[in-house]
């Protein structure tokens, strides 16, 4: 990506889930909060007006909510990876931050948040 590339951010996007190492976060589920900035050049998207030149911030939400709400992992590294080459292999991006957010995880300390971030891009054909 030698330039600086173009940014869509969507954050906040919130979905029951049931991911984690405890039976009770598998059994009764809790919110998860995403984040995503996403890569990319808008010159097309911007030279034709065209939603189908970009990333549909509404799609990616969506698909967000689809894979928070899907098959349960242990680990919100590991939904922060699916989730980020979820966005990578469906819309038309060069790379992804995918941030997870955990508020309600079992710590026995108060906590304000729990998070994980993931950086991927697309692999190039060299």
């Amino acid at each position: 990506m030698g330039s600086r590339p173009d940014l869509i951010t969507l954050t906040g996007v919130t979905a029951m889930g049931h991911h984690g190492v405890l039976a009770a976060e598998r059994r009764d589920g809790q919110p998860f909060v995403v984040d995503a900035v996403m890569h990319a050049d808008f010159g097309a998207a911007a030279s034709s007006d065209s939603i189908a030149a970009t990333a549909s911030y509404a799609e990616v939400a969506e698909r967000i909510v689809d894979v928070v709400e899907g098959e349960p992992v242990d680990l919100i590294e590991t939904l922060a990876v699916r989730l980020a080459e979820t966005v990578l292999a469906e819309f038309p991006v060069e790379a992804v931050e995918v941030t997870v957010h955990k508020p309600q995880a079992p710590i026995s300390v108060p906590f304000a948040d729990v998070s994980v971030t993931v950086f991927r891009e697309q692999r190039r054909a060299d």
